[in-house]
């Protein structure tokens, strides 16, 4: 008979150590995923189909170790809006052709941070614009669909039905310091228009939803 302090047989190790992996994978698996937080910094170019049915392209900016964000928006056949947000709760949308249109919109809270979704309810996979994604959503406000694979974004749904789809996503890209500042016609005080979060922004769109996404999400 084996005394108790003969070291266990290989095979009778072997089976033992199965058994644990198989426990772990088991486990691992009945945890539902949780989606990726956001680079600090990251440049992206988005098509987005408006809840009216309008056709934007956003060259979005991400800087979150600025305090910032920065939306460039071509509306299809109209104007092109700039939506610059600070950290502060400010946000300057505005044009820079000779009408010279700027509204000022202050938030009770600043740029959107990188873990935003944290909280989010998994909801599964489902395949969209070609790539298998894992789905979350959170607050009956949104729908965020990220890449099985490469975990970089791939959509997201407003519950007003207003669809992004992320064409490019590179990390670590920032634009220069210079592009970030507001033409000198958004601080003139008698042109201010200063809005309300949901009368400026719930009702069309022109933000590119990510003021709205702000506003509410966090």
């Amino acid at each position: 008979m084996a005394s108790a302090m003969e070291p266990m047989p290989f095979n009778s190790l072997l089976i033992l150590l199965l058994i644990s992996s198989a426990s772990v994978s088991i486990e691992s698996k009945s945890e539902d995923p949780t989606p990726a937080a956001w680079p600090s910094q990251f440049h992206s170019i988005l098509f987005m189909n408006t809840s009216a049915g309008k056709l934007q392209v956003v060259d979005l900016w991400y800087d979150w170790p600025n305090g910032r964000n920065f939306n460039i928006i071509q509306n299809q056949l109209g104007k092109l809006l700039y939506d610059l947000e600070w950290d502060n709760g400010t946000s300057f949308i505005y044009t820079l052709d000779s009408n010279q249109e700027c509204r000022v919109l202050h938030f009770p809270v600043g740029v959107l941070r990188p873990n935003w979704l944290e909280g989010a309810n998994y909801l599964g996979q489902q395949e969209i614009d070609g790539f298998l994604c894992n789905v979350w959503e959170k607050v009956d406000f949104i729908w965020y669909y990220e890449d099985v694979i490469t975990r970089r974004p791939v959509s997201w749904t407003f519950y007003t039905g207003m669809v992004t789809h992320v064409m490019t996503f590179e990390v670590g890209a920032v634009l220069e310091d210079e592009n970030w500042q507001a033409p000198v016609y958004c601080f003139k005080e008698h042109e201010k228009e200063r809005s309300t979060v949901l009368e400026s922004v719930a009702g069309d769109g022109s933000s590119g939803g990510f003021s709205l996404m702000r506003a509410t999400v966090i």
